[in-house]
């Protein structure tokens, strides 16, 4: 886990990580919200409606931002402040994700910064990309 400071958090400085989406994330999820859509659990109804297999939420894909932010970019001292994010292309159980996240912006009257991330798959489509707004704890 990463801990930069505010005066670490540069122009510029970015984080990136993998993960795979699991059934068992799924699974989580599904059961953490309460969401039934079809689409999300019946690879029958989604091929239906023109997918490959039923897709991964669009808030799961989403939640590696939070990772992202938590874990790698600042790190530890992070507090999340905002999340504008835009899905791109459907995400599939099973897809192998790189979520990258880059400084783009720092207000030092507020010590926030901005992060410009995207998710991109194993084929290297863009699935997703966010705008963070970050506050570094001291």
């Amino acid at each position: 886990m990463n801990a930069y400071t505010w005066e670490q958090l540069q122009l510029g400085l970015t984080a990136e990580f993998a993960v795979e989406v699991s059934p068992a994330m799924m699974e989580r999820f599904t059961s953490s919200t309460g969401d039934l859509n079809p689409l999300h659990l019946d690879p029958g109804y989604a091929r239906q409606a023109g997918f490959d297999d039923r897709v991964v939420y669009g808030m799961l894909t989403a939640s590696f931002f939070s990772t992202l932010a938590g874990v790698y970019l600042p790190g530890e001292r992070c507090l999340l402040h905002g999340v504008e994010a835009s899905f791109h292309k459907p995400v599939y159980v099973g897809d192998t994700l790189t979520v990258r996240g880059e400084v783009a912006y720092r207000n030092e009257a507020f010590k926030q910064a901005e992060l410009k991330c995207r998710i991109t798959n194993q084929r290297g489509e863009k699935v997703s990309s966010a705008k963070l707004k970050v506050g570094v704890r001291v």
